[in-house]
């Protein structure tokens, strides 16, 4: 199934000397960055009509899934990647609870020779790492990737999305370990993404959502930690616009759709 295209306009951070005032996804260059990562916001078709686009701009040897499972992105390599239906069959993609999988195949067709990696942490050590620390479940690498304790006003921060993104109704005590699972996942997409790097030789494109592809504490600075001179480009993809001046948008480029026709998130919370 082919999304269409949905016009756009790219906005980007004034620090940043690759690109300027971009009016379309087909304009949008990341000047050969050997990593790319690609935000979205998982529901949203536009999102991954544009992810499609610039993977087939760039067309990476390697794509980063957060979605896939390692075992899952081994299954897609063996398989061809024509049939939708039947590639989500074999992964199983209806347990999954991602969105329907027609949304990310234009992205596996868009790059057809690209290698699929998986990145997804399972879900026992996303357990182990709200019970103990991010660094605890990654092991001896911990250090090298950055993850030490978090500053108090950033951990504070994030503790305070995290209660947001959950209507407000987490219990406070599970804010911290929330936080830590989120750094793990970045972690361990991070040390994927460079697996993929020096197994494929490059370009590589991931594609996850817009909080693992914020410059200042997702992706990029696990990246940086771990691999100082490697250069990365984030774009992040919105429902609402940011003003740009006021610097608070954490991504190299960023960009303002239409928002995803979706029932109200936090129905649920308050029935219960």
């Amino acid at each position: 199934m082919k999304l269409p295209l949905i016009p756009l306009c790219f906005t980007l951070l004034a620090s940043q000397a690759f690109a300027a005032d971009v009016g379309s996804v087909k304009l949008f260059d990341p000047g050969g960055a050997p990593v790319v990562i690609l935000g979205e916001v998982h529901d949203n078709p536009a999102h991954h009509a544009n992810q499609a686009e610039v993977v087939a701009s760039i067309q990476p040897a390697a794509l980063v899934f957060e979605m896939f499972t390692p075992e899952q992105a081994a299954t897609a390599n063996g398989m061809t990647r024509e049939d939708g239906a039947a590639l989500a069959e074999a992964l199983a993609w209806s347990e999954t609870g991602w969105p329907d999988f027609s949304l990310y195949h234009p992205i596996l067709l868009a790059a057809p020779e690209a290698r699929i990696y998986g990145a997804a942490v399972a879900r026992e050590e996303l357990m182990e790492a709200m019970g103990s620390s991010a660094a605890e479940v990654f092991g001896d690498e911990a250090v090298r990737y950055g993850l030490g304790p978090l500053p108090e006003a950033e951990q504070a921060e994030r503790e305070a999305m995290q209660m947001e993104a959950h209507c407000n109704a987490l219990p406070e005590e599970m804010l911290g370990g929330m936080v830590e699972a989120q750094r793990l996942r970045d972690a361990r997409f991070s040390e994927t993404t460079l697996v993929a790097l020096e197994e494929t030789g490059g370009p590589v494109a991931v594609i996850t959502g817009n909080g693992h592809a914020r410059r200042d504490w997702g992706m990029p600075a696990y990246l940086a930690a771990a691999a100082p001179e490697l250069r990365v480009v984030t774009l992040g993809q919105f429902e609402a616009p940011f003003d740009a001046a006021s610097g608070e948008v954490p991504h190299d480029a960023w960009l303002v759709t239409e928002p995803a026709e979706r029932e109200d998130p936090c129905a649920v919370f308050r029935k219960g």
